[in-house]
Parts: C-alpha cells; sequence; structure tokens
C-alpha cells in the first residue's frame, strides 16, 4: 500500500529548499505528498530564495530551486487542502518545513495546526521538522500532560548562531526579515524541553550544505518517530533519513 504524508504550509514565504527537497526524494520513493494550507490556497515560496538574498546570493541552491519549479506545476500542490479539513490522522507521516520570512507566522503560530500536530505526534507515527519547522513541536500542548509534546524527546532546529549570523548579514538590506520573531527558535524550542541536554545544536556550520550525494555537512537528530534538522543545508539528509522512519514504521505490527 502507497505510504502517504502531509506538508502542511503557509500561504506564502516558507523555504524553497525544505520543501522542495523533501517533496522530491518522497515522490521519487514511491511516497505520496499532501500540501495543505488554511483555506486552500496555492502556497509559494520565500522569492528572496528564489532571486538571492542580497546581490543574489544566499537563496537556495540551483538543483533546490529546479526541484522547487517542478513543485509549482505538481497537482498536489496547485490544490491543496485546507488544514480544517484534511484529516492529519490518516497519513503516515507529518513533515513541518521551515522559513523565516514574515508569511511564516500564519502556519508556524496557528493554534489549529498545533492542536492536529499534537493529536498526530502522540500517535506515534514518523514526524519531521527541520528549521523553523520545529517550532509548531515546540508550541502544541500534548492534551494528556499539558506539557508541550517535545517534552521528553531530544531535537535540533535553527542553531542561534545561524539565525543572528543570518540577521547581521542581511540587516542593511532586508530588515527584520531574517529575524521572524524576537526570540530565537533555539530559545524557544529549548524552553519547551524537558531537559537542556536535549537540545543538540550540532557541528558549527558556516555555508556548507549537504547535498544528495554527500552528507559530511548535514546534521540530524532522531529520536524514536522523531526527526528534526536545523537549515536547508541538511535537507537531503533529512529527506533521506525520513524515508527510511516511513519504512521503518510501516514494517512494525
Amino acid at each position: 500500500m502507497q505510504k502517504s504524508v502531509l506538508i502542511p504550509l503557509p500561504d506564502r514565504d516558507f523555504d524553497v529548499t525544505e520543501v522542495a527537497v523533501p517533496w522530491k526524494v518522497l515522490t521519487e520513493n514511491g511516497i505520496d505528498v499532501v500540501f495543505a494550507t488554511e483555506d486552500g490556497a496555492m502556497p509559494a515560496a520565500d522569492p528572496t530564495l528564489l532571486r538571492g538574498v542580497i546581490f543574489g546570493q544566499l537563496g537556495a541552491e540551483p538543483e533546490p530551486k529546479q526541484f522547487y519549479r517542478a513543485l509549482e506545476a505538481a497537482a498536489a500542490f496547485r490544490a491543496p487542502l485546507r488544514w480544517r479539513d484534511v484529516g492529519f490522522e490518516r497519513f503516515d507521516g507529518l513533515v513541518l518545513a521551515g522559513g523565516h520570512a514574515p508569511g511564516m507566522r500564519q502556519y508556524l503560530g496557528s493554534e489549529e495546526l498545533q492542536r492536529q500536530i499534537a493529536a498526530f505526534f502522540a500517535r506515534g507515527r514518523p514526524v519531521g521538522a527541520i528549521c523553523h519547522g520545529v517550532l509548531p513541536l515546540a508550541r502544541a500542548v500534548d492534551p494528556a500532560t499539558g506539557r508541550p509534546v517535545l517534552s521528553g524527546h531530544r531535537t535540533t532546529c535553527l542553531p542561534r548562531y545561524m539565525e543572528r549570523l543570518g540577521y547581521y548579514l542581511t540587516a542593511w538590506k532586508l530588515g527584520r526579515h531574517y529575524r521572524t520573531y524576537d526570540a530565537y527558535v533555539q530559545d524557544e524550542v529549548e524552553a519547551a524541553l524537558s531537559s537542556p541536554t536535549d537540545f543538540e545544536r550540532g557541528p558549527i556550520t558556516i555555508g556548507t550544505r549537504g547535498t544528495r550525494e554527500d552528507h559530511r555537512a548535514a546534521f540530524v537528530v532522531e529520536d524514536g518517530n522523531y526527526l528534526s534538522a536545523r537549515w536547508p543545508g541538511d535537507s537531503y539528509l533529512f529527506a533521506k533519513r525520513f524515508v527510511a522512519l516511513l519504512d521503518d514504521a510501516a514494517g512494525r505490527p
């Protein structure tokens, strides 16, 4: 039976690589990928990542941009479901992508999404989150315990040093574009954990990204059925490991 994965998105401003690479890898492995936005509008990625953030630099790499152009033609992307209608429970896996531009707040701050994410997480099915996509998990509350669903789990997310550097490099031109919220992502995620030792920053990475063939610069954290990554440079390894999680879950009784 074909496996299916849900990727909820905001109407605009999500990260090109963190959506297009997992979509490409999942579909290449025969997995059905379904998208959902708040009211069923076709979503659009952060345009600065397509044209280049500063003087054509600091945007998505050529291959993920190529994947994104193919994604824009995909039927599931052009006609997403609505968050309130989607029925999270029917999916085998859930991927929470990131992005830092202002439009991401629609998705990162949605209480409706957080409730559905909490219910899905409690089912023990594979959940993957990358970069800012870890924030909905930090904000989602387990109704059984009253604590964040991340409590008791190990995770990574966009590290403070990466978020700070991105802001300092671009603030002169883009203002607060690279600061989605006043608090750093890492600070909010750490506050949702049971112990500071449950957060894994990963190696210091400045500019070097993992690729389809080379994962040496990439970093992910796997904790049971939960997989997390730091930034777009981890996307290929993240997608590969998420496929393996889905396969493992399908093989369990």
